[in-house]
């Protein structure tokens, strides 16, 4: 019927293409960066902070990991709140990316200290042995160009004082990357520490075949932070039987954010008492 009437067909074709771009495309665009869409947590980068951004960007890091949360329920349960448009009132350019060769870091800032972020740009793989990121030891050698950082933040409108560009001489790139990775996320408040569900009483107490399963998890989760033999590190010392074992489970399932150790929950609860056996109960070596 419609095919008979090219010119009818053509008109209804074309106003359902506009009506369609302007619901998806044209009203999203401007309704984001409007004083409504604002949040007041979310604060303006640093020169510091900037400036480890344009080293992030130069290096093409968002060309393996994203920067958006997508609101979906595996997107949630992996990295965090699902990102906000008022989040990226001061990104220009966006990093949204949409490749995941590397994990996403929309919720980055603050799940690990400086030092994790340190040796980990540095090596990855001696903080994730799987980790096909290449090295970037060579950021400590390069110094900042704070007359270059004031330049960009003028252009990109970011308040700032002479006094926090001034203090960048002496500072060097990886210094910015991690002050950057620090930044990211930290717009949003963090949600509570996951709940455990149940009554916390350990279900195979020295069991050596959760001893076994529980040091093959140590290696692969807490070595980098806490050393081979719980001997410490970026992390405290980990003495056997420090910790009553209800306690414990509750330190590694929920985390503890004011030190920088992120929430261990995702392994679920068998993995994470396989842990607390092998932490509490090995023999000291």
């Amino acid at each position: 019927m419609w095919e008979k009437r090219p010119v009818l067909f053509l008109l209804l074709a074309t106003a359902a293409i506009l009506v369609g771009t302007i619901v998806t495309m044209v009203l999203p665009f401007a309704w984001v960066n409007t004083e409504a869409d604002r949040i007041a947590t979310v604060t303006p980068y640093t020169p510091l902070q900037q400036a480890g951004r344009d080293v992030y960007i130069r290096e093409g890091c968002n060309n393996c990991h994203t920067q958006t949360v997508r609101p979906l329920v595996a997107d949630v349960l992996r990295y965090g709140e699902y990102s906000k448009s008022g989040e990226f009132v001061y990104d220009r350019p966006h990093l949204w990316g949409s490749r995941r060769t590397g994990p996403d870091l929309a919720r980055l800032g603050g799940k690990y200290p400086d030092a994790w972020h340190l040796q980990h740009m540095a090596a990855p793989t001696s903080m994730i042995p799987k980790s096909n990121m290449p090295a970037y030891a060579f950021l400590k050698q390069n110094p900042l160009d704070p007359p270059y950082i004031e330049k960009s933040m003028k252009v990109l409108g970011f308040p700032y004082t002479p006094a926090e560009v001034a203090a960048l001489n002496g500072l060097t790139e990886m210094e910015a990357m991690v002050a950057y990775l620090q930044k990211l996320g930290t717009g949003i408040p963090k949600a509570a520490a996951a709940a455990v569900v149940g009554e916390l009483v350990n279900p195979f107490p020295k069991d050596p075949a959760a001893m076994q399963a529980g040091a093959q998890l140590f290696a692969q989760n807490c070595a980098p932070c806490h050393g081979v033999h719980g001997e410490g590190g970026i992390g405290p010392e980990l003495e056997p039987e420090s910790y009553q074992d209800a306690d414990l489970f509750q330190l590694i399932y929920g985390g503890i954010t004011a030190n920088g150790m992120p929430s261990f929950a995702a392994l679920g609860n068998t993995k994470v008492w396989q842990l607390v056996n092998y932490v509490n109960h090995r023999k000291e070596h």
